[in-house]
Order: C-alpha cells, then sequence, then structure tokens
C-alpha cells in the first residue's frame, strides 16, 4: 500500500492575475495497457494541463485519444499522431489561444519524434506556454533535439513556459543537463512525492521531467505515489511510466 501524500496546492486563479495551475507528465505507452486505470491516475491528480507521451499514432489513434480525454474529464487539445506521439490534454479551466505540432529532424534507423505546443491562457491574464516532448534514444539525436526544445520553447513568445515529458535521460545526462542549464528542473527545485519515473520493480531512473521556464514558481513537483486516489494497482496497470505532477504559479502577463 502507499502512504499518504499531502496534495500540492489547488488550481485557482488569483486576485492579482496570476494563476495555480496544475500540469501532469505521462508517458501512456500508447494506450496498450489498462485505459481505466490510467483515467483514474490523471483523474485523481486533478491536472489543468496534461502533457501525454506516446500517445496512439495510427489507425483510429483520434479516437484513442478522444476516449482517454473523456474518461479523464479533459478535452483534446493537440498532437497525437499529427505529433508523432507527444499530445496535449487540458481541463475546461485553460484556454489554447494557439497550438502547433512540429516534426523533429529524423535519423534514419531511429523513430519519428516531435512536439506538441500550445499558449494556453488561465483566467484573464496568466498565460502558459507548453511543450509535451518524448526525445531519442540516441544521444547524439536527443541532445540536437533537447536544442530544438529550447528553440521552440523561445519561439512560442511568452515569457512563462513548461517542457514536459520522457527525455529517456537521466539527471547527469547531457540532454538533461542542457535542459536544467536553461529552465528549472521542477523536481530539483521543489521535490515532492517520489523522485523516479521507472515503473514499480523496474531500476530506478529519473527519465522523465518536468521544466519551468524563470519566473514560474514551483510549488512542488515529483511522482504522485500516496497522493489520494492514486493506488499502487493502478500505476503498475496504467502503463511502464510513473506520472510527473507538479503544481505551478504563472504570473499575470503584462
Amino acid at each position: 500500500m502507499l502512504g499518504t501524500l499531502p496534495d500540492l496546492p489547488a488550481s485557482r486563479t488569483e486576485p492579482d492575475g496570476s494563476a495555480v495551475v496544475r500540469v501532469l507528465s505521462y508517458n501512456v505507452r500508447s494506450l496498450r495497457d489498462d485505459v481505466g486505470a490510467l483515467a483514474r491516475v490523471i483523474r485523481a491528480c486533478a491536472p489543468d494541463v496534461v502533457c501525454v507521451q506516446e500517445a496512439p499514432r495510427f489507425f483510429r489513434w483520434r479516437k484513442a485519444a478522444a476516449r482517454l480525454a473523456r474518461q479523464a474529464g479533459l478535452v483534446y487539445v493537440t498532437g497525437g499522431g499529427t505529433a508523432s506521439g507527444p499530445m496535449l490534454l487540458t481541463s475546461l479551466r485553460a484556454h489554447a489561444e494557439r497550438t502547433e505540432d512540429v516534426l523533429l529532424p529524423r535519423t534514419p534507423g531511429l523513430h519519428q519524434r516531435g512536439l506538441a505546443t500550445a499558449v494556453l491562457r488561465f483566467g484573464p491574464a496568466a498565460r502558459l506556454g507548453v511543450v509535451s516532448c518524448h526525445l531519442s534514444i540516441d544521444a547524439g539525436e536527443r541532445y540536437a533535439q533537447g536544442r530544438l526544445v529550447l528553440e521552440r520553447l523561445a519561439g512560442l513568445g511568452v515569457p512563462h513556459a513548461v517542457v514536459a515529458g520522457d527525455l529517456n535521460d537521466r539527471p547527469d545526462g547531457r540532454t538533461f543537463a542542457l535542459l536544467a542549464e536553461h529552465l528549472q528542473d521542477g523536481w530539483a527545485v521543489r521535490p515532492w512525492g517520489r523522485e523516479n519515473t521507472t515503473r514499480l520493480g523496474d531500476p530506478p531512473k529519473r527519465i522523465d521531467a518536468l521544466f519551468a521556464t524563470p519566473g514560474v514558481e514551483v510549488l512542488g513537483c515529483g511522482v504522485p505515489m500516496g497522493l489520494a486516489g492514486v493506488t499502487e494497482a493502478d500505476l503498475r496497470a496504467a502503463t511502464d511510466h510513473l506520472p510527473v505532477l507538479a503544481a505551478l504559479r504563472v504570473p499575470a502577463s503584462s
């Protein structure tokens, strides 16, 4: 049994226009596992934004994405097949100002990779850029993709943004370090919950992460093991990764 983990701050919009936004990152392994368990974990985390990796990409992928969104109480925003796996879901609290799916340069013999990106508004004034990514297993290609992620993040044209995803790299790796050099590593800034994101029983590694631009306040970040409603049975059944949940305070845009 999992212990009791105090929850992160709840979603809200402050009188000054800033917003507390809950962001979840989750590799769902193409929904090949127990979608009901996956949806229960997502619901228990009460996210405003879900950065999905390994969303369905092929036959009837839109139907599968819509099914997950419906069961999780969210709406589909962008990505999936059009981004080669990364996808964004949100609660009705988020207003999508614009979206873009990006296919990254591909190394022959390796999987096509992409990014699902959006600029979201919460309340009247808090705007947050979001990038969901799943980086290469090849170290050289992965590092090049890390640089492209930073370029795309800057190209969103908003002062506050997050990158979340399956990096296929650990904190001592070159690509992870590249992102951490320019962005706040949520776990390192305000650890909460469990650190490692490989599934229970596998060698412990932190290969999934959430990063935020300077100016975004990280209120807590980590794997929500022990959070009310998140059971060990569901975590084991849902997919082969553990999710990363963060609460962020996003300032009002000037």
